[in-house]
């Protein structure tokens, strides 16, 4: 019968081998790790965790990213993609010429009919760039000169599942680190008393929301530390922040002491890396017993703020609260924050439950761009706003009840700060809002773009998993200069 501890040693990575052929180094490594200012000179203590060595690849334009998902996949045809030509085309069929024998969803497949349905809202330009947006969309019409919209997004999921998933780590099965697991990876850590990567969720709107699993922000492959600290909107922000009745901060440091002993004698007996994040985890876990509900108490922040975001922003949990709270992440070091937004998936009365989405949204996100902007970290700052896919041109079921099914062929997102340039669009659709007529941007494109706003070489972000190199972008991808300042 085999041994598990002999078996796990067979396991152990050239690294790991060489790390321990030195009780020296090893032992001055844990010390940095603990207590990073312990070694650290006086221009090395700003940074809590450093990343792979030669990251950033060349001087980045962002430091750090605040991306809002729309989980459910949010209409382009109805808050982007202005087409006049759907006042003609209007309830008339949708032609086999434009979709070409496209795959369908399960719930259209049966479908005889694909009547066009124009979009129930009226569209307007905004800004000095003259940037179409729909009504839906009144408070991002006063940003529209700070934001890049690109219309030629593309997917190859068709339902909700892998198309997150992919969105999320670059491909369709679930496994693979999320993308700001990939980043706290190559880029480290500007902060030691908050994560590097944080998720917040908004509260669910709708019964019929996709659900949101952990492993979206999973770190897949990579060390757990790596993996996205998720947020609660209710109670602490986090589980277990409160130490237990009666217990006493000088207890808990001497617990956390001797537990860390106990688990460097075990990481010298089976060599397993994640032990060594374990400890740091923990530690982590004892500073944000002090940083989190800092961060979290919003009282002091001016009656002005509020205006701005909207009375929303005092409500925990909701998008213009996380709004908030993603900006005073950012300013506190914290490199990825993600915000889900749940509820965009409108297959039937889309006229009733869209504007409650966009109105959920709207002011939140807004707001951001113009506080990150006022404070002068939107140069620094690189903000999505993107779903992941986009919606039918044709009516799913009866025209009378409005729903639009999964469209992954062309949608919209927009971005801004960070390198990106604004007051554009990029990108073109045909009449129909279903094909991409100019300047196609694939999901591998997007990540590629992203990471060269960080200063990263998305080729050069490798992690060896089983004996093979893996990226976030796979083997594809090109960065859009075309956007880029």
């Amino acid at each position: 019968m085999s041994n598990p501890e002999s078996d796990f040693r067979l396991l152990e990575t050239r690294r790991h081998f060489f790390g321990r052929s030195s009780t020296g180094i090893g032992t001055a490594a844990l010390a940095s790790l603990l207590n990073p200012d312990l070694l650290a000179g006086e221009s090395e203590r700003e940074v809590a965790s450093p990343g792979i060595a030669g990251f950033p690849n060349f001087a980045p334009k962002a430091k750090r990213v605040i991306y809002l998902l729309q989980s459910g996949a949010p209409s382009q045809v109805d808050l982007f993609d202005h087409k006049p030509s759907l006042e003609k085309l209007h309830m008339s069929e949708l032609p086999d010429s434009i979709r070409s024998g496209q795959r369908l969803t399960g719930m259209t497949a049966g479908q005889k009919n694909f009547p066009i349905v124009k979009s129930p809202w009226t569209f307007r330009q905004h800004g000095q760039s003259g940037t179409w947006l729909s009504d839906l969309l009144p408070h991002m019409s006063k940003v529209v000169d700070d934001i890049c919209v690109v219309k030629s997004m593309h997917t190859e999921a068709i339902n909700h599942d892998p198309a997150i998933t992919f969105f999320q780590s670059g491909h369709q099965q679930p496994g693979r680190p999320s993308i700001g697991a990939w980043l706290s990876y190559g880029l480290g850590s500007d902060t030691q008393d908050l994560p590097s990567f944080v998720v917040l969720l908004t509260k669910n709107t709708f019964h019929q929301a996709q659900p949101l699993y952990d492993r979206l922000w999973g770190s897949g492959f990579l060390a757990s530390k790596y993996q996205g600290v998720k947020f609660r909107s209710q109670g602490d922000p986090v589980l277990y922040l409160n130490d237990p009745t009666g217990g006493t901060d000088a207890t808990r440091r001497a617990m956390l002491d001797r537990l860390a002993q106990l688990n460097r004698l075990r990481e010298q007996q089976i060599g397993d890396p994640e032990i060594t994040s374990r400890i740091a985890q923990y530690e982590m876990a004892y500073r944000m017993q002090t940083s989190v509900p800092e961060l979290a108490d919003t009282s002091d922040e001016p009656e002005s703020t509020f205006q701005l975001y909207g009375e929303e922003a005092r409500q925990p949990g909701s998008h213009a609260a996380n709004c908030l709270l993603a900006r005073r992440l950012a300013e506190r070091g914290v490199r990825f924050i993600q915000v889900f937004h749940r509820g965009w998936d409108h297959h039937s009365n889309a006229q009733k439950y869209l504007p409650t989405l966009a109105k959920e949204t709207d002011q939140g996100s807004a707001a951001l761009i113009a506080d990150l902007k006022q404070r002068g970290m939107l140069k620094d700052t690189l903000v999505v706003w993107a779903g992941e896919f986009g919606r039918t041109v044709y009516s799913q079921g009866k025209p009378q009840t409005f729903g639009r099914d999964h469209h992954p062929r062309c949608f919209s997102i927009w971005m801004a700060g960070g390198g990106i340039k604004t007051g554009i669009s990029y990108g073109q659709t045909d009449d129909y809002c279903y094909n991409i007529t100019e300047n196609p941007v694939h999901v591998h494109d997007f990540h590629a773009t992203m990471l060269h706003c960080l200063g990263i070489d998305h080729e050069r972000l490798v992690h060896r998993f089983q004996g093979r190199d893996y990226r976030l972008t796979d083997v594809h991808g090109r960065v859009v200069h075309d956007i880029l300042t």
